[in-house]
Protein backbone atom coordinates (compact mmCIF):
# COMPACT_ATOMS: atom_id res chain seq x y z
CA UNK A 1 0.00 0.00 0.00
CA UNK A 2 1.16 3.21 -0.63
CA UNK A 3 2.27 5.88 1.80
CA UNK A 4 -0.77 8.03 1.61
CA UNK A 5 -3.23 4.59 1.85
CA UNK A 6 -5.34 5.61 -0.93
CA UNK A 7 -3.58 5.03 -4.44
CA UNK A 8 -4.81 1.32 -3.89
CA UNK A 9 -7.69 1.26 -2.69
CA UNK A 10 -10.06 2.61 -5.20
CA UNK A 11 -10.81 1.72 -9.29
CA UNK A 12 -7.17 1.93 -9.73
CA UNK A 13 -4.41 4.73 -11.24
CA UNK A 14 -6.53 6.10 -13.90
CA UNK A 15 -10.15 6.08 -11.79
CA UNK A 16 -11.30 7.82 -8.94
CA UNK A 17 -10.61 5.98 -5.42
CA UNK A 18 -13.19 3.90 -3.42
CA UNK A 19 -13.93 6.19 -0.62
CA UNK A 20 -16.11 6.41 2.43
CA UNK A 21 -17.33 9.81 4.21
CA UNK A 22 -18.80 9.64 7.71
CA UNK A 23 -20.67 13.48 8.61
CA UNK A 24 -22.00 14.20 11.67
CA UNK A 25 -23.90 17.48 10.39
CA UNK A 26 -23.40 20.41 13.16
CA UNK A 27 -20.74 19.04 14.89
CA UNK A 28 -20.13 21.85 16.64
CA UNK A 29 -23.74 21.98 18.61
CA UNK A 30 -22.88 18.15 19.67
CA UNK A 31 -19.41 19.29 20.94
CA UNK A 32 -20.91 22.07 22.90
CA UNK A 33 -23.16 19.40 24.75
CA UNK A 34 -26.14 20.89 23.58
CA UNK A 35 -29.58 19.53 25.28
CA UNK A 36 -31.77 17.17 23.21
CA UNK A 37 -34.72 20.26 22.64
CA UNK A 38 -32.20 23.10 23.26
CA UNK A 39 -32.53 25.52 20.77
CA UNK A 40 -28.91 26.62 20.38
CA UNK A 41 -26.74 28.16 17.59
CA UNK A 42 -22.84 28.81 16.96
CA UNK A 43 -21.76 32.01 16.06
CA UNK A 44 -18.39 32.42 13.89
CA UNK A 45 -18.13 36.23 13.40
CA UNK A 46 -21.46 37.09 14.55
CA UNK A 47 -22.77 34.34 11.56
CA UNK A 48 -24.44 30.65 12.34
CA UNK A 49 -22.13 28.00 11.31
CA UNK A 50 -24.36 25.24 13.20
CA UNK A 51 -27.36 24.62 15.44
CA UNK A 52 -29.32 21.98 17.12
CA UNK A 53 -32.72 20.51 15.65
CA UNK A 54 -34.83 22.54 17.49
CA UNK A 55 -33.26 26.12 16.62
CA UNK A 56 -34.13 24.53 13.00
CA UNK A 57 -37.43 23.97 13.85
CA UNK A 58 -37.93 27.82 14.49
CA UNK A 59 -35.74 28.63 11.20
CA UNK A 60 -32.59 29.15 11.99
CA UNK A 61 -29.77 28.29 9.28
CA UNK A 62 -26.79 28.14 8.42
CA UNK A 63 -25.28 31.85 7.35
CA UNK A 64 -27.68 33.72 9.20
CA UNK A 65 -26.76 36.64 11.18
CA UNK A 66 -26.81 36.81 15.21
CA UNK A 67 -30.10 39.15 15.11
CA UNK A 68 -32.11 37.72 12.79
CA UNK A 69 -31.20 34.52 14.26
CA UNK A 70 -32.75 35.54 17.35
CA UNK A 71 -35.92 37.42 15.55
CA UNK A 72 -36.44 33.59 14.28
CA UNK A 73 -36.06 31.97 17.23
CA UNK A 74 -35.92 34.58 20.57
CA UNK A 75 -35.20 31.56 23.38
CA UNK A 76 -32.04 30.88 21.02
CA UNK A 77 -29.23 30.17 23.04
CA UNK A 78 -25.54 31.35 21.55
CA UNK A 79 -22.39 29.65 21.86
CA UNK A 80 -18.97 30.88 20.28
CA UNK A 81 -17.46 28.86 17.81
CA UNK A 82 -13.84 27.17 19.05
CA UNK A 83 -12.48 24.98 16.98
CA UNK A 84 -10.48 23.40 19.69
CA UNK A 85 -13.11 22.38 21.73
CA UNK A 86 -14.70 20.45 18.30
CA UNK A 87 -11.55 18.42 17.64
CA UNK A 88 -11.10 17.67 21.00
CA UNK A 89 -14.64 16.26 21.33
CA UNK A 90 -14.68 14.28 17.78
CA UNK A 91 -11.56 12.52 18.96
CA UNK A 92 -13.44 9.84 20.83
CA UNK A 93 -15.05 9.54 17.71
CA UNK A 94 -11.90 9.04 15.25
CA UNK A 95 -10.73 6.02 17.67
CA UNK A 96 -14.38 4.32 17.43
CA UNK A 97 -14.14 4.21 13.64
CA UNK A 98 -10.77 3.30 13.64
CA UNK A 99 -11.22 0.13 15.37
CA UNK A 100 -12.84 -1.09 12.07
CA UNK A 101 -10.85 1.12 9.76
CA UNK A 102 -7.04 0.99 10.32
CA UNK A 103 -6.15 4.40 8.08
CA UNK A 104 -8.62 6.87 8.11
CA UNK A 105 -8.20 11.24 7.73
CA UNK A 106 -9.66 13.56 9.37
CA UNK A 107 -10.96 16.02 7.25
CA UNK A 108 -12.07 18.52 9.65
CA UNK A 109 -14.00 18.05 12.96
CA UNK A 110 -17.46 16.22 12.30
CA UNK A 111 -15.71 14.47 8.92
CA UNK A 112 -13.87 11.30 8.42
CA UNK A 113 -12.94 9.86 4.96
CA UNK A 114 -11.12 6.24 4.26
CA UNK A 115 -10.70 4.09 1.53
CA UNK A 116 -13.48 2.23 1.21
CA UNK A 117 -12.64 -1.08 -0.73
CA UNK A 118 -10.46 -3.01 2.20
CA UNK A 119 -12.90 -2.49 4.77
CA UNK A 120 -15.43 -3.47 2.76
CA UNK A 121 -14.42 -6.59 1.30
CA UNK A 122 -13.96 -7.71 5.20
CA UNK A 123 -17.55 -6.56 6.92
CA UNK A 124 -19.57 -7.78 3.51
CA UNK A 125 -20.15 -4.82 1.01
CA UNK A 126 -20.16 -1.01 1.18
CA UNK A 127 -23.78 -1.27 2.82
CA UNK A 128 -23.05 -3.42 5.43
CA UNK A 129 -19.61 -1.49 6.45
CA UNK A 130 -21.21 1.58 6.89
CA UNK A 131 -23.79 0.65 8.93
CA UNK A 132 -21.07 -1.02 11.19
CA UNK A 133 -19.23 2.01 11.20
CA UNK A 134 -22.44 4.54 11.58
CA UNK A 135 -23.36 2.70 14.77
CA UNK A 136 -19.91 2.48 15.99
CA UNK A 137 -19.73 6.65 16.00
CA UNK A 138 -23.16 7.42 17.16
CA UNK A 139 -21.92 4.67 19.85
CA UNK A 140 -19.57 6.90 20.61
CA UNK A 141 -21.02 10.05 20.29
CA UNK A 142 -23.87 9.15 22.57
CA UNK A 143 -26.47 11.03 23.85
CA UNK A 144 -25.06 14.22 22.43
CA UNK A 145 -26.36 13.00 19.01
CA UNK A 146 -30.01 13.82 19.80
CA UNK A 147 -29.31 17.69 19.58
CA UNK A 148 -28.79 17.76 16.12
CA UNK A 149 -31.74 14.87 15.09
CA UNK A 150 -30.18 11.60 15.87
CA UNK A 151 -28.60 11.13 12.68
CA UNK A 152 -25.22 10.07 10.87
CA UNK A 153 -24.53 10.14 7.25
CA UNK A 154 -22.43 7.89 5.77
CA UNK A 155 -21.76 7.60 2.06
CA UNK A 156 -19.96 5.45 -0.05
CA UNK A 157 -18.61 6.39 -3.67
CA UNK A 158 -16.17 7.20 -6.00
CA UNK A 159 -14.16 10.27 -5.44
CA UNK A 160 -14.09 12.56 -2.69
CA UNK A 161 -16.74 14.86 -3.63
CA UNK A 162 -19.31 12.14 -4.52
CA UNK A 163 -18.88 10.40 -1.15
CA UNK A 164 -19.05 13.83 0.64
CA UNK A 165 -22.50 14.40 -1.38
CA UNK A 166 -23.69 10.84 -0.19
CA UNK A 167 -22.99 11.49 3.04
CA UNK A 168 -25.14 14.31 3.62
CA UNK A 169 -27.85 12.85 1.56
CA UNK A 170 -27.41 10.25 4.13
CA UNK A 171 -28.56 12.51 6.98
CA UNK A 172 -31.67 13.00 5.42
CA UNK A 173 -32.64 10.04 4.28
CA UNK A 174 -31.29 8.68 7.42
CA UNK A 175 -29.37 5.41 6.05
CA UNK A 176 -26.53 4.79 4.33
CA UNK A 177 -26.15 5.92 0.32
CA UNK A 178 -23.74 4.01 -1.93
CA UNK A 179 -23.42 4.94 -5.01
CA UNK A 180 -22.42 2.30 -7.36
CA UNK A 181 -19.02 1.75 -8.49
CA UNK A 182 -18.12 3.73 -12.61
CA UNK A 183 -17.73 7.33 -13.63
CA UNK A 184 -20.82 6.48 -15.17
CA UNK A 185 -23.00 5.85 -11.99
CA UNK A 186 -21.26 8.73 -10.18
CA UNK A 187 -22.10 10.95 -13.14
CA UNK A 188 -25.78 9.77 -12.81
CA UNK A 189 -26.02 10.29 -9.42
CA UNK A 190 -24.44 13.44 -9.48
CA UNK A 191 -26.28 15.06 -12.51
CA UNK A 192 -29.54 16.03 -11.13
CA UNK A 193 -28.09 17.85 -7.95
CA UNK A 194 -27.84 21.67 -7.63
CA UNK A 195 -24.50 23.22 -8.56
CA UNK A 196 -24.59 25.05 -4.93
CA UNK A 197 -23.40 21.29 -3.65
CA UNK A 198 -19.97 22.56 -5.41
CA UNK A 199 -19.56 25.20 -2.62
CA UNK A 200 -21.09 23.19 0.89
CA UNK A 201 -19.60 19.63 -0.37
CA UNK A 202 -16.02 20.89 -2.16
CA UNK A 203 -15.28 24.20 -0.99
CA UNK A 204 -15.74 26.05 -4.02
CA UNK A 205 -15.77 29.65 -4.07
CA UNK A 206 -19.56 30.88 -3.74
CA UNK A 207 -18.78 33.97 -6.44
CA UNK A 208 -17.80 31.09 -9.03
CA UNK A 209 -21.01 29.34 -8.15
CA UNK A 210 -23.16 32.23 -8.88
CA UNK A 211 -21.42 32.84 -11.79
CA UNK A 212 -22.13 29.46 -13.33
CA UNK A 213 -26.17 30.22 -12.27
CA UNK A 214 -26.01 33.12 -13.82
CA UNK A 215 -24.82 31.56 -16.81
CA UNK A 216 -27.46 29.13 -16.84
CA UNK A 217 -25.67 26.23 -15.21
CA UNK A 218 -28.14 25.22 -12.36
CA UNK A 219 -27.03 21.59 -12.50
CA UNK A 220 -23.82 19.53 -11.98
CA UNK A 221 -25.13 17.69 -15.25
CA UNK A 222 -25.11 20.72 -17.12
CA UNK A 223 -21.92 21.50 -16.31
CA UNK A 224 -20.92 18.52 -17.42
CA UNK A 225 -22.10 18.48 -20.86
CA UNK A 226 -20.38 20.72 -21.52
CA UNK A 227 -16.75 20.50 -23.19
CA UNK A 228 -14.08 20.53 -20.38
CA UNK A 229 -11.55 22.64 -22.49
CA UNK A 230 -14.44 24.84 -23.21
CA UNK A 231 -14.75 25.39 -19.60
CA UNK A 232 -11.69 25.63 -18.23
CA UNK A 233 -10.73 27.95 -21.31
CA UNK A 234 -13.22 30.38 -19.85
CA UNK A 235 -12.59 29.57 -16.16
CA UNK A 236 -9.09 28.31 -15.56
CA UNK A 237 -8.15 25.62 -13.21
CA UNK A 238 -11.18 26.08 -10.83
CA UNK A 239 -13.03 25.63 -13.69
CA UNK A 240 -11.52 22.71 -14.40
CA UNK A 241 -11.85 21.36 -11.20
CA UNK A 242 -15.38 21.94 -11.06
CA UNK A 243 -15.84 20.20 -14.33
CA UNK A 244 -14.03 17.05 -12.80
CA UNK A 245 -16.04 16.92 -9.94
CA UNK A 246 -19.35 17.32 -11.97
CA UNK A 247 -18.38 14.51 -14.41
CA UNK A 248 -17.34 11.81 -11.52
CA UNK A 249 -13.98 12.04 -12.05
CA UNK A 250 -12.80 13.30 -8.82
CA UNK A 251 -9.49 11.74 -8.45
CA UNK A 252 -7.90 14.31 -6.04
CA UNK A 253 -7.36 17.69 -6.52
CA UNK A 254 -5.19 19.00 -9.25
CA UNK A 255 -1.46 18.53 -8.91
CA UNK A 256 -1.39 16.12 -5.67
CA UNK A 257 0.67 13.33 -5.60
CA UNK A 258 3.12 11.72 -2.86
CA UNK A 259 5.36 13.27 -1.73
CA UNK A 260 9.43 12.69 -2.51
CA UNK A 261 10.87 10.33 0.34
CA UNK A 262 12.22 11.08 3.61
CA UNK A 263 10.68 14.94 3.74
CA UNK A 264 9.20 13.22 6.96
CA UNK A 265 10.56 15.40 9.95
CA UNK A 266 10.37 13.56 13.76
CA UNK A 267 11.99 14.57 17.09
CA UNK A 268 13.22 11.35 19.71
CA UNK A 269 13.02 13.23 23.26
CA UNK A 270 15.88 11.86 25.92
CA UNK A 271 13.76 12.53 28.78
CA UNK A 272 10.11 12.36 27.95
CA UNK A 273 8.11 15.00 27.54
CA UNK A 274 4.88 15.64 29.76
CA UNK A 275 3.73 18.86 29.42
CA UNK A 276 2.03 19.72 25.76
CA UNK A 277 2.29 23.31 25.64
CA UNK A 278 6.64 21.98 25.34
CA UNK A 279 5.18 19.58 22.39
CA UNK A 280 3.27 22.01 20.89
CA UNK A 281 6.35 24.83 20.53
CA UNK A 282 8.99 21.70 19.36
CA UNK A 283 5.97 21.05 16.96
CA UNK A 284 6.11 24.60 15.32
CA UNK A 285 10.27 24.30 15.02
CA UNK A 286 9.40 20.90 13.25
CA UNK A 287 6.14 22.10 10.95
CA UNK A 288 8.66 25.09 10.16
CA UNK A 289 11.31 22.60 8.90
CA UNK A 290 8.96 20.60 6.94
CA UNK A 291 7.41 23.44 5.18
CA UNK A 292 10.66 24.66 3.99
CA UNK A 293 12.14 21.08 2.82
CA UNK A 294 9.18 21.03 0.58
CA UNK A 295 10.66 23.23 -1.49
CA UNK A 296 7.69 24.90 -3.73
CA UNK A 297 5.31 22.38 -2.42
CA UNK A 298 2.93 22.55 -0.08
CA UNK A 299 1.09 19.58 2.07
CA UNK A 300 -2.50 19.00 1.61
CA UNK A 301 -2.31 15.47 4.07
CA UNK A 302 -0.66 15.13 7.18
CA UNK A 303 -0.03 12.27 9.41
CA UNK A 304 1.05 13.30 12.99
CA UNK A 305 2.34 10.28 15.33
CA UNK A 306 3.14 10.46 18.92
CA UNK A 307 5.07 7.40 21.21
CA UNK A 308 5.32 7.40 24.64
CA UNK A 309 7.71 5.97 27.24
CA UNK A 310 5.44 3.06 27.87
CA UNK A 311 5.42 2.29 24.44
CA UNK A 312 1.75 3.80 23.15
CA UNK A 313 1.36 4.85 19.34
CA UNK A 314 -1.47 7.65 18.75
CA UNK A 315 -1.53 8.24 14.73
CA UNK A 316 -3.83 10.47 13.14
CA UNK A 317 -3.89 11.88 9.61
CA UNK A 318 -5.38 15.24 8.87
CA UNK A 319 -6.53 17.06 5.46
CA UNK A 320 -7.18 20.29 4.22
CA UNK A 321 -7.78 21.39 0.71
CA UNK A 322 -6.02 24.47 0.35
CA UNK A 323 -2.82 23.01 2.11
CA UNK A 324 -1.64 22.63 5.42
CA UNK A 325 0.72 25.77 6.52
CA UNK A 326 2.74 26.37 9.63
CA UNK A 327 0.16 27.45 11.82
CA UNK A 328 -2.47 24.93 10.75
CA UNK A 329 0.29 22.13 11.18
CA UNK A 330 0.65 23.57 14.89
CA UNK A 331 -3.07 23.90 15.37
CA UNK A 332 -3.62 20.05 14.61
CA UNK A 333 -1.05 19.11 16.53
CA UNK A 334 -1.95 20.55 19.57
CA UNK A 335 -5.91 19.71 18.84
CA UNK A 336 -4.57 16.15 18.99
CA UNK A 337 -2.58 15.66 22.03
CA UNK A 338 -4.95 18.00 24.04
CA UNK A 339 -7.69 15.21 23.41
CA UNK A 340 -5.18 12.73 23.78
CA UNK A 341 -4.42 13.93 27.07
CA UNK A 342 -7.89 14.58 28.11
CA UNK A 343 -8.74 11.28 27.13
CA UNK A 344 -6.10 9.08 28.58
CA UNK A 345 -4.90 7.65 25.92
CA UNK A 346 -1.27 9.16 26.37
CA UNK A 347 -0.35 7.84 29.69
CA UNK A 348 3.17 8.68 29.73
CA UNK A 349 5.76 11.18 28.53
CA UNK A 350 6.17 11.50 24.96
CA UNK A 351 9.38 10.14 23.68
CA UNK A 352 8.60 10.61 19.90
CA UNK A 353 6.88 13.24 17.35
CA UNK A 354 6.67 12.37 13.67
CA UNK A 355 4.70 14.89 11.12
CA UNK A 356 4.49 12.98 7.99
CA UNK A 357 3.81 14.81 4.40
CA UNK A 358 1.48 11.97 2.83
CA UNK A 359 0.31 14.06 0.07
CA UNK A 360 1.55 17.18 -1.44
CA UNK A 361 0.54 19.31 -4.59
CA UNK A 362 2.40 22.29 -6.10
CA UNK A 363 2.46 25.87 -4.20
CA UNK A 364 0.43 28.42 -6.21
CA UNK A 365 2.50 30.89 -4.12
CA UNK A 366 1.81 34.83 -3.76
CA UNK A 367 2.43 37.83 -5.47
CA UNK A 368 4.96 39.91 -3.96
CA UNK A 369 4.14 43.64 -3.24
CA UNK A 370 5.55 46.54 -4.94
CA UNK A 371 6.42 48.02 -1.49
CA UNK A 372 4.95 47.40 2.17
CA UNK A 373 4.94 43.54 3.10
CA UNK A 374 6.89 41.23 5.71
CA UNK A 375 10.25 43.43 7.28
CA UNK A 376 12.47 42.77 9.82
CA UNK A 377 10.46 43.90 12.22
CA UNK A 378 8.08 41.32 11.80
CA UNK A 379 10.64 38.42 11.64
CA UNK A 380 12.06 40.04 15.12
CA UNK A 381 8.34 40.03 16.75
CA UNK A 382 7.88 36.15 15.73
CA UNK A 383 10.86 35.52 16.72
CA UNK A 384 9.91 37.20 20.35
CA UNK A 385 6.78 35.41 20.16
CA UNK A 386 8.38 32.32 20.16
CA UNK A 387 10.28 33.16 22.98
CA UNK A 388 7.14 33.74 25.06
CA UNK A 389 5.87 30.64 24.42
CA UNK A 390 7.83 29.08 25.27
CA UNK A 391 8.38 30.46 28.72
CA UNK A 392 4.83 31.36 29.65
CA UNK A 393 2.59 28.94 27.07
CA UNK A 394 1.22 29.04 23.82
CA UNK A 395 -2.29 29.80 25.57
CA UNK A 396 -1.00 33.10 27.02
CA UNK A 397 0.50 34.93 24.74
CA UNK A 398 -2.48 36.34 22.28
CA UNK A 399 -3.22 39.06 19.92
CA UNK A 400 -6.74 40.31 18.78
CA UNK A 401 -7.53 39.49 15.53
CA UNK A 402 -10.60 40.79 13.22
CA UNK A 403 -13.54 38.90 14.21
CA UNK A 404 -16.78 41.14 12.90
CA UNK A 405 -19.34 42.44 14.59
CA UNK A 406 -21.79 45.55 14.63
CA UNK A 407 -20.63 46.47 18.50
CA UNK A 408 -16.81 47.47 19.31
CA UNK A 409 -16.31 44.94 21.56
CA UNK A 410 -17.75 42.40 19.06
CA UNK A 411 -15.35 43.24 16.36
CA UNK A 412 -12.17 41.52 17.65
CA UNK A 413 -11.15 38.39 18.98
CA UNK A 414 -8.49 36.34 21.18
CA UNK A 415 -5.84 34.03 19.60
CA UNK A 416 -2.28 32.38 20.47
CA UNK A 417 0.23 34.85 18.42
CA UNK A 418 2.21 31.58 17.24
CA UNK A 419 -1.13 30.99 15.03
CA UNK A 420 -1.86 34.85 14.17
CA UNK A 421 0.94 34.66 11.67
CA UNK A 422 -0.27 32.57 9.04
CA UNK A 423 -4.22 32.90 9.70
CA UNK A 424 -4.57 29.27 11.22
CA UNK A 425 -7.95 28.34 10.66
CA UNK A 426 -9.31 31.55 7.86
CA UNK A 427 -10.57 33.26 12.16
CA UNK A 428 -10.78 36.28 9.94
CA UNK A 429 -13.27 35.10 7.54
CA UNK A 430 -16.56 37.12 7.69
CA UNK A 431 -14.93 40.29 9.45
CA UNK A 432 -15.09 42.54 6.72
CA UNK A 433 -19.15 42.25 6.84
CA UNK A 434 -21.72 43.26 5.60
CA UNK A 435 -22.94 44.33 9.12
CA UNK A 436 -25.92 46.54 8.69
CA UNK A 437 -26.36 48.88 10.95
CA UNK A 438 -22.44 49.03 12.24
CA UNK A 439 -20.76 52.31 13.76
CA UNK A 440 -19.14 53.60 10.14
CA UNK A 441 -15.76 54.21 10.90
CA UNK A 442 -13.59 56.45 12.16
CA UNK A 443 -14.64 55.77 15.66
CA UNK A 444 -15.53 58.53 17.94
CA UNK A 445 -11.97 60.32 18.99
CA UNK A 446 -13.65 62.56 21.02
CA UNK A 447 -15.41 61.92 23.89
CA UNK A 448 -17.05 64.16 26.72
CA UNK A 449 -16.90 63.96 30.65
CA UNK A 450 -18.95 64.49 32.11
CA UNK A 451 -21.52 62.71 29.64
CA UNK A 452 -23.71 65.05 27.40
CA UNK A 453 -27.16 64.62 27.31
CA UNK A 454 -28.45 63.78 24.52
CA UNK A 455 -32.29 63.02 23.44
CA UNK A 456 -33.58 61.37 20.82
CA UNK A 457 -37.57 62.46 19.13
CA UNK A 458 -40.05 61.38 17.20
CA UNK A 459 -41.99 63.54 14.81
CA UNK A 460 -44.56 64.58 17.88
CA UNK A 461 -41.52 65.63 19.94
CA UNK A 462 -42.23 62.60 22.56
CA UNK A 463 -38.89 61.18 23.11
CA UNK A 464 -37.86 57.56 21.01
CA UNK A 465 -37.66 54.66 23.11
CA UNK A 466 -36.04 51.26 22.59
CA UNK A 467 -37.63 47.33 23.74
CA UNK A 468 -36.31 44.92 24.76
CA UNK A 469 -35.99 43.29 21.36
CA UNK A 470 -34.36 46.37 19.66
CA UNK A 471 -36.80 47.85 18.12
CA UNK A 472 -37.55 51.49 18.03
CA UNK A 473 -41.24 52.65 19.37
CA UNK A 474 -41.12 55.45 16.56
CA UNK A 475 -39.11 57.03 13.60
CA UNK A 476 -36.62 59.37 14.71
CA UNK A 477 -37.16 62.69 13.48
CA UNK A 478 -34.75 65.26 15.83
CA UNK A 479 -31.61 64.73 18.04
CA UNK A 480 -31.39 67.53 20.47
CA UNK A 481 -28.27 68.22 22.21
CA UNK A 482 -28.33 70.00 25.88
CA UNK A 483 -25.96 72.84 26.51
CA UNK A 484 -24.94 71.58 29.93
CA UNK A 485 -21.33 70.17 30.15
CA UNK A 486 -20.71 71.18 26.50
CA UNK A 487 -17.20 73.00 26.62
CA UNK A 488 -17.23 76.81 24.31
CA UNK A 489 -15.76 74.79 21.75
CA UNK A 490 -18.43 72.26 21.02
CA UNK A 491 -21.27 74.79 21.53
CA UNK A 492 -21.98 74.57 18.54
CA UNK A 493 -23.41 71.10 18.99
CA UNK A 494 -26.38 72.49 21.30
CA UNK A 495 -29.99 72.24 19.89
CA UNK A 496 -31.84 70.14 17.93
CA UNK A 497 -30.50 68.64 14.56
CA UNK A 498 -32.81 66.83 12.57
CA UNK A 499 -32.39 63.11 11.91
CA UNK A 500 -31.71 62.38 8.09
CA UNK A 501 -30.98 59.22 8.24
CA UNK A 502 -31.23 56.14 10.06
CA UNK A 503 -30.29 52.41 10.84
CA UNK A 504 -30.28 49.73 13.53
Amino acid sequence: MSMNGFANNGLGDNGPPRLAVLWCPHWPVVAAGAAPDAAVAVLHAMRVVAHSQAAAASGVGVGMRRREAQSQCPGLHLETHHPDRDARAFERVVRAVAERVPRLECAEPGTIVFAARGPSRYFGGDEAMASLVTGDAAAAIGDGLAAVGGALGAGVADGRFAATVAARLAVRQRMPVVVPPGIEPTAAFLAPLPVQVLATAAGIDTGFVGLLQRLGLQRLGQLADLARADVAGRFGPLGDFAHALAEGSDCRLPGTAEPPQGREVHRVFDEPVHHSDALVFIARQMAAELVGALEGLVCTRLVITAETEHGERCERVWYRASGLGVAAMVERVRWQLDAWARDDVLTAGVVLLRLDPAEVRVDDGTQVTLWGGTTDADHRARRAVARLSSVAGEQRVLVPVAAGGRQPHDRYAWMPASLADHGAGDRGAGAAGPWPGRLPSPSPAVTWSPPVPVRLEAADGSPVRVSGRGVLGAPPASLHVGADGLPVTAARLAGTHAVRRWAG
